[in-house]
């Protein structure tokens, strides 16, 4: 097919703006790997672009691991993401369910209630009241149970669930098959794309959680890895990993190890996603067809 001169420009001018977004885009991400790997003293005299590490070490991925807190907060943020996705796409596939179904009562009230509260919540304090009067302040459930269903990734999948022809309930319906059996063998099965991509929504919000856990946990044993990760870069904990070191090695290792507690914090996920991404446009389109 022949190209006509101005798309032959467009195309030019598309690839050089879409290469330009990825190298800013990339380029952080880039930046604090190379800078984790490199040696702490030529990282610290280093000026500008960074383009490669400087020199090679592992001396702070040493150091982050031996810390205990990180350790611990690897523990306890996995409980939280495991437990709290398994809850979220549990009951959020039940509310989906039950919206998507044109016999359900009051639906259409029921479902502008819930998208009220996408732009309007009660304000961090009565949050705050709310979770104490539940008694589950200070535990890991206080970071998983006020988040258990999100309206966002609810409209996703309930849109999802309306597109599912009716004559297949139907017929399940007929074979004796109840509303558990219809959405756990039919409607889970035929919508694992948008199953999929909104577990790796609640997943990476679990992941970067920090806020709630500042709140709700007095008790260090419980906080999650990016509340450490938190202290580490804004109060300035690093420096206390670097055991057995002087002063002056404690100052430059310090700036290397926040390179590498970031690379150790934000590895999973970076992992995780490549797993999922061939369902991601998918799913994310199913959900946005009909809003």
């Amino acid at each position: 097919m022949r190209v006509s001169l101005g798309e032959h420009i467009f195309r030019v001018c598309n690839t050089l703006f879409l290469s330009a977004l990825m190298i800013v885009t990339m380029y952080p991400i880039l930046y604090v790997a190379f800078a984790s790997f490199s040696e702490p003293a030529l990282m610290m005299a280093h000026k500008g672009i960074l383009w490669k590490p400087l020199g090679f070490s592992l001396e702070t991925y040493g150091a982050v691991f031996s810390n205990p807190m990180i350790l611990l907060g690897y523990r306890n943020t996995l409980f939280i993401v495991i437990v709290g996705v398994a809850l979220n796409l549990l009951l959020t596939s039940f509310a989906a369910y039950a919206l998507s179904r044109k016999t359900l009562q009051y639906r259409k009230q029921l479902t502008l209630i819930i998208v009220f509260t996408m732009f309007f919540s009660g304000g961090l304090i009565p949050f705050y009241l709310l979770v104490r009067g539940l008694g589950i302040t200070d535990t890991l459930w206080a970071l998983i149970l006020p988040t258990a269903i999100s309206a966002f990734n609810l409209i996703i999948m309930r849109t999802s669930f309306e597109a599912v022809p009716d004559a297949l309930e139907e017929s399940a319906k007929i074979d004796g098959a109840n509303d558990f059996g219809i959405l756990f063998r039919i409607f889970l099965p035929l919508c694992k794309p948008v199953l999929a991509v909104v577990g790796l929504y609640y997943g990476v919000s679990h992941w970067n959680s920090w806020f709630n856990a500042m709140i709700f946990l007095q008790d260090r044993s419980l906080y999650p890895l990016q509340l450490i990760l938190r202290e580490i870069l804004i109060i300035g904990e690093a420096t206390s990993m670097a055991e057995g070191a002087s002063q002056d090695e404690i100052i430059i290792l310090g700036e290397t190890l926040k390179y590498a507690t970031i690379m150790v914090a934000t590895l999973p996920i970076f992992l995780v996603y490549p797993l999922l991404q061939k369902y991601f446009v998918k799913g994310a389109l199913i959900g946005a067809i009909k809003g």
